[in-house]
């Protein structure tokens, strides 16, 4: 599948606020189409300018969205954890099981938005990657090396907090929500109902995000230090039950 194709697939897959936040591909296509066409050394340079500027621009943008959810994560995560205190410590046994239930629904929501933003960090990169390498190949220029060495530093691609979060959200589901013991299918696939059910909308996103994230760093004959590096997620039961079986329909 053409670069192009699969990050309108994975923006239509995102959550709709996150939508205006994804590489601007085309627009970045277009000016490499301008700057290999372009004849005269003034529009060239014009051209490369804008091109460079739009480059920075995109950065910013990541940046700034991607500096906002992890803000927002770090509050949510700590107000779950004050939830699941709190229904330990007071409330009835009826008051405990709808609370209880109330916040396993939350904390698959949440862990899929993370799992989500992880896409959106390894998505946008990879776009970065290959319109930069595009550039090069049809203008000569060298502008893709250097240009990466400065995403690698960037606070869009430092994804160590969100890798940290998820794994404390799997460790809080594993506690408070332990998994059956039994592993077969009939049991594993119930399980990833459950699932989908308490994650609503967000469930599939999740899967579509993960199988992407797989493919996107799956190793090949093009593996380049340019490339992602191997996905490595914790070995959690809740990631297990996601990607064991294919996708299911929710109502």
């Amino acid at each position: 599948m053409k670069f192009g194709k699969r990050l309108k697939q994975q923006i239509e897959q995102s959550l709709p606020g996150w939508r205006d936040y994804f590489l601007s591909y085309k627009d970045l296509k277009k000016l490499v189409r301008l700057i290999s066409s372009a004849s005269p050394p003034l529009e060239c340079g014009k051209a490369e300018a804008e091109f460079v500027c739009l480059l920075n621009d995109e950065i910013d943008k990541f940046n700034s969205f991607f500096m906002e959810q992890e803000e927002d994560f770090i509050i949510h995560h700590k107000e779950l954890q004050q939830r699941i205190e709190k229904v330990m410590e007071n409330g009835s046994e009826k008051d405990y099981k709808e609370e209880l239930a109330k916040i396993r629904k939350d904390i698959v929501n949440f862990h899929g938005e993370m799992v989500l933003l992880m896409n959106y960090s390894n998505i946008n990169y990879t776009g970065l990657a290959k319109i930069l390498k595009k550039y090069d190949k049809r203008t000569g220029g060298v502008l893709r090396l250097p240009f990466i060495q400065k995403v690698l530093e960037q606070p869009f691609f430092t994804t160590d907090l969100i890798s940290k979060l998820i794994k404390e959200c799997e460790n809080t589901l594993d506690s408070v929500f332990p998994p059956s013991v039994s592993s077969d299918a009939g049991t594993l696939r119930g399980e990833k109902e459950a699932l989908a059910l308490a994650g609503e909308g967000i469930f599939q996103n999740t899967v579509a995000a993960l199988l992407t994230m797989q493919e996107m760093r799956r190793g090949s004959s093009t593996h380049s230090h340019f490339s992602l590096p191997p996905l490595k997620f914790p070995d959690s039961d809740i990631l297990h039950t996601l990607q064991i079986l294919p996708p299911i329909q929710i109502p």
